[in-house]
């Protein structure tokens, strides 16, 4: 939504406020005021009986929020009168319509949720005003009023983003793992023949079935929950090798190694044929679904070849649905270049550009095939961090930071440079807008640099 479609709504809502004496309007505020957590309770209670609206509220820290954040945002709708300036206002109908879109609120949910407020103001005027059913009555209709207005500004803003949204999503799923299609699809299969080289030596060493790699969590499979079965998403050959890897690690890895005696020889050598017979059409159907996919350039950085901001909200929307639905969490690192201003001025912008391009190949190495990294404008990078925990994530990010501190930063002129980052980490917590965790994390590295630059600071969970 423009700044002109914003000024055109604060005409709308002021010419709706022209309509009602001003002694109306200050007799509606002081209701909505005196009922703000009425109105909260019964708006949470009613929205928390809806399965889809209590996956996204169910956690505390949304729940103790949004509560405070829907007394305050009465209280500031029906403070309004018409001599304010009210675009500010508009445009905080905007952002939580933005927020909706980007969390996947449903809109149904939000004019649902509007309406079960005007009804409960009604039945609050009726019980506890003491006013005369003509004064009820004109007071709900100013009520009614001006809470469809801040609905049409919230669905508008919400169908312009969510469409934006969707046009990201369906150009990610294109590119997600088609930035180098023969490159990728040879380090897929040598994660996949890895995978199977680790199972066998673990056999041969006598290995507990609780101790053989479980496809799921290796390199191979974390790249396909991450990555491929997204971008193949509703192909015949990525559900089977889905279904594949779920057969692997549930049934036939806990059964192979079980048989001990000389009469379960034959049935072990069964299994370890039904294991490699999974293994070989995993392969088989992931040729196929890479011969079908032509590359695609879009939404890498030009300098760097990595992930640009473009398709950041997708990546960082599909984790946290995937977090969400399996209970587990990821960890977001804000990496930026220490001093990469005095670079480019005591060596040029070409060297910058080198020390940048040198530095992805850094990153790169230094996660794992399910992980992402995003340049995300400048000397600032990113890197989302699957399937960990928070002692995990801080290990790699120490050691992003050690490697980049060792590396030595070749120049033209044979001329070499020693760079430092400093890394601000974040942990999902649960909270369904991904925007509050880069903002922790951002805060993180703020800390860093505070304190001097080179080190990594954890924002608290």
């Amino acid at each position: 939504m423009s700044s002109t479609q914003d000024k055109q709504y604060a005409q709308t809502w002021t010419a709706l406020l022209n309509r009602y004496p001003v002694e109306l309007l200050e007799q509606l505020n002081n209701l909505t005021l005196k009922w703000q957590s009425d109105l909260a309770d019964h708006f949470y209670d009613r929205l928390l009986k809806d399965e889809a609206a209590a996956q996204l509220i169910s956690h505390e820290q949304v729940r103790t929020r949004l509560h405070a954040s829907l007394r305050r945002w009465v209280g500031g709708v029906y403070g309004a009168r018409a001599g304010d300036d009210l675009t500010g206002l508009v445009s905080l109908q905007r952002q939580v319509g933005v927020v909706h879109a980007r969390i996947d609120v449903p809109v149904h949910l939000v004019l649902r949720a509007a309406y079960s407020l005007k009804d409960k103001f009604a039945e609050l005027l009726h019980e506890k005003s003491g006013l005369p059913r003509v004064k009820q009555f004109e007071l709900l209709q100013v009520m009614q009023g001006i809470m469809d207005l801040t609905m049409e500004i919230m669905s508008h803003a919400y169908a312009t983003s969510h469409d934006r949204n969707s046009r990201a999503q369906e150009a990610y799923r294109l590119f997600a793992v088609v930035q180098n299609v023969a490159t990728e699809r040879q380090r897929q299969r040598a994660a996949l023949l890895d995978w199977e080289n680790r199972v066998m030596f673990e056999l041969a060493m006598g290995a507990h079935a609780t101790q053989l790699p479980r496809i799921g969590a290796s390199d191979f499979g974390l790249w396909f929950r991450h990555k491929g079965a997204h971008a193949f998403q509703g192909t015949e050959e990525a559900q089977l090798i889905q279904a594949s890897i779920e057969r692997i690690d549930r049934e036939l890895l806990p059964v192979v190694v079980k048989q001990t005696s000389e009469s379960d020889v034959s049935e072990r050598m069964g299994h370890l044929r039904e294991l490699r017979d999974e293994a070989q059409a995993i392969a088989f159907r992931l040729d196929v679904l890479f011969r079908q996919t032509n590359e695609l350039e879009a939404g890498r950085d030009a300098l760097t070849r990595l992930l640009n901001r473009k398709y950041l909200p997708v990546v960082m929307n599909k984790e946290v649905a995937f977090a969400r639905q399996h209970d587990m969490t990821f960890a977001v690192l804000v990496i930026d270049v220490d001093n990469f201003k005095r670079i480019n001025d005591s060596y040029g912008h070409d060297a910058g550009d080198l020390v940048l391009q040198q530095l992805a190949v850094v990153l790169s190495n230094s996660c794992r095939a399910g992980d992402y990294i995003f340049r995300l404008g400048g000397e600032e990078f990113l890197m989302l961090l699957v399937d960990i925990g928070h002692d995990d994530a801080y290990k790699v990010a120490e050691t992003v930071r050690q490697a980049v501190e060792h590396e030595s930063f070749r120049l033209s002129n044979d001329l070499s440079l020693q760079v430092t980052v400093s890394v601000g980490l974040a942990l999902y917590d649960g909270h369904p807008d991904y925007q509050l965790l880069m903002r922790r994390a951002d805060d993180a590295l703020y800390q860093a640099k505070h304190d001097g630059r080179n080190r990594v600071i954890a924002a608290s969970v």
